[in-house]
């Protein structure tokens, strides 16, 4: 199955009563050049992001032959991937990566891993990311695992606050060598 074949919903989403909901939708960005030349022009946020977490995995740009143009090539090239445009009311506002489970030694099968996901700074704390991850993990139903760095507090916070919500609390997690893992089953038909 390839991802032309998969269409994406239109969620609504409101912190609060006082604030306004906004329509969000993903999509495949492959499909349009404008959502490729968005997630170049806010790569750079994404690294500066991940910077301060001191991991060594993310190198400074130029270093050992990483440029950002040559990531991103990877990223859409990538068959066993797929690219997704965060889309706020027909605006890009942030970007995420699936990837297909690939087995790895000492860790249980899962069927999708989020490899990456970013949301633009000034669109943050809007419900905006919530509501991406939910369409996602409705649409890529099957054994998930969501990993991220222990030392970056605030991606654990969100990542267990929204598995936790979508879930109904029927997930597991694990701390192992400095990474925290959310595993879990997800579609439409876990959330009754």
């Amino acid at each position: 199955m390839t991802f032309s074949d998969f269409e994406f919903v239109d969620a609504m989403t409101s912190d609060s009563p006082e604030s306004p909901s906004v329509t969000v939708s993903v999509r495949d960005a492959r499909a349009s050049e404008s959502d490729r030349l968005w997630i170049e022009s806010v790569y750079r946020d994404y690294l500066d992001d991940l910077a301060p977490l001191n991991t060594g995995i993310f190198p400074v740009l130029g270093e050992v032959g990483h440029r950002e143009p040559d990531q991103i090539t990877r990223w859409f090239s990538d068959s066993t991937a797929f690219v997704l445009a965060i889309v706020k009311n027909s605006k890009p506002v942030g970007f995420a990566m699936v990837a297909r489970g690939q087995p790895q030694a000492g860790r249980p099968p899962v069927d999708y891993r989020m490899a990456e996901f970013f949301i633009a700074r000034s669109q943050r704390r809007l419900g905006i990311g919530r509501t991406a991850v939910q369409l996602i993990l409705n649409r890529f139903a099957g054994r998930w695992e969501i990993t991220e760095y222990l030392r970056n507090p605030a991606a654990v916070s969100f990542w267990r606050r929204v598995v936790a919500v979508y879930t109904q609390g029927n997930y597991q997690e694990r701390i192992v060598n400095g990474e925290v893992r959310q595993m879990f089953q997800s579609g439409t038909s876990q959330r009754r």
